[in-house]
């Protein structure tokens, strides 16, 4: 047959069986014990018609909260996303590429690889980046393996007021690559510098801490980065990317590596994924990055030109010396961002910074204002606020989604002692009007 998807016909099957000198499929798997196999057929749907299939696909995109308004962060943000994107992303020619294994002739991905990789360094004040990550949290814990390799020592030092999904995530890394991780207390929703000394020691390979943390607070790595290097380990910061247009970049703290999610940079929330990590950090350190290095030169006519600069890949160098086995990188997801990153360019980014703060300022407020709510941390807060209210949030959950409305997220299921204390978010998507409605509600109940 000339069509490749179309399944084989039993003549097919036969011949190809009688070719390799065997009577059955099964024959093929004789040497499996017969007790792992599967012996039922397996548990498909039955057939559908491309109208039915639509149908299915559709109820299904309703259900991803296209038509709900969203007061829920915590690692994915329903961000606006200029029409730009999609209608560049879409091309044929990059939603098909992959990773460039023949850079030569794979200059369009390569242009906008190193686009992605300056805009990132600019961002975060860094010297250098990486290709992309898969998300923020395989991004966090590659940036622990460098400091790892790079220092020689075993000991990770990890602020508990990080988002607790990635702090699983460096614990699996962890367990296998042979390096403890070690939580740090927060005190009032951030790092406590006081536990901080106290753990500090010879064995230190680095400090890792999220600004804005899990809680929505800023911290203050500042005040204890020369500590840190003074112990001659290193500060990785975790970092929301646009909160980097108004505040201190991580390169004028002083971090050595900086990681984060850059889902925030025109990626849809998407069910949680496709995401896209980050990797930045310095030239001292660059070559421990993972991945690749895009770099840019001039081809034999002196026009400009792209090449993989550096490749820390175990595919392409001796498998020992390999940082990690990160194979692939995000390059759709990384074009994503680079659009988004131009399209709205530094004083965009420093608006849509501005609108989160003011709009979640403004939310906050008028909760704690309710009878039913309290404020909970003090610390100053990006687009993300805690509240503590004496109505069951489920009861919360419920009257909010009966109005179209996604509510906050609770953070009980993480931490007992935090029951009935609840994440909201808000974004610059967010109007007063539905702002207004969320607390409505919410003031409604008992």
């Amino acid at each position: 047959m000339s069509n490749k998807y179309i399944p084989h016909t039993d003549s097919d099957i036969l011949e190809m069986l009688e070719k390799i000198g065997v009577s059955s499929i099964n024959d093929l798997f004789k040497d499996i014990p017969s007790d792992v196999k599967l012996t039922r057929e397996l548990n498909l749907n039955p057939s559908l018609s491309e109208i039915e299939v639509r149908k299915v696909l559709n109820d299904l995109a309703k259900s991803n909260g296209n038509d709900l308004v969203c007061f829920l962060g915590a690692g994915s943000y329903d961000h606006y996303i200029p029409s730009i994107i999609n209608h560049i992303t879409s091309r044929s020619e990059f939603y098909t590429a992959y990773t460039p294994y023949q850079p030569e002739v794979a200059q369009g991905t390569l242009q906008y690889i190193f686009e992605f990789q300056s805009l990132l360094t600019e961002l975060t004040g860094m010297e250098v980046s990486n290709a992309s990550m898969y998300d923020g949290a395989t991004s966090c814990a590659e940036a622990i393996m460098m400091a790892v390799h790079q220092t020689k020592r075993k000991k990770v030092l990890v602020s508990s007021s990080m988002h607790p999904n990635t702090i699983e995530v460096i614990k699996t890394y962890g367990h296998f690559n042979g390096f403890e991780i070690i939580l740090l207390e927060n005190e009032s929703g951030i790092l406590c510098e006081e536990n901080l000394h106290e753990k500090l020691d010879k064995e230190v390979a680095c400090v890792v801490v999220s600004n804005p943390n899990f809680y929505g607070l800023l911290e203050n790595p500042a005040s204890y980065v020369d500590k840190i290097h003074q112990n001659k380990s290193l500060l990785i910061m975790s970092v929301n990317p646009i909160t980097l247009s108004i505040l201190k970049t991580p390169g004028e703290i002083g971090a050595d590596i900086v990681c984060g999610d850059a889902q925030s940079l025109g990626i849809p929330l998407s069910y949680g994924g496709p995401y896209l990590g980050f990797l930045c950090t310095s030239k001292k350190l660059m070559r421990k990055l993972p991945g690749r290095i895009v770099g840019q030169t001039v081809d034999v006519d002196g026009k400009r030109a792209f090449v993989l600069t550096l490749q820390a890949r175990e595919q392409h160098i001796r498998r020992e010396r390999a940082n990690s086995n990160i194979c692939s990188n995000q390059s759709l997801m990384a074009l994503v961002a680079t659009v988004y990153m131009a399209t709205m360019g530094k004083q965009g980014i420093v608006e849509v910074a501005e609108q989160n703060i003011q709009k979640a300022h403004y939310a906050y407020e008028q909760m704690i204002a309710l009878k039913q709510f309290e404020p909970v941390f003090t610390a100053p807060f990006f687009n993300e606020f805690v509240v503590k209210t004496n109505v069951n949030y489920k009861v919360i959950n419920e009257a909010l989604k009966a109005v179209n409305i996604i509510g906050g997220l609770h953070l009980g299921q993480f931490d007992k002692s935090l029951n009935n204390h609840i994440l909201f978010c808000v974004t610059e998507k967010r109007t007063k009007d539905e702002i207004d409605k969320l607390i409505s509600v919410l003031g409604g109940l008992k």
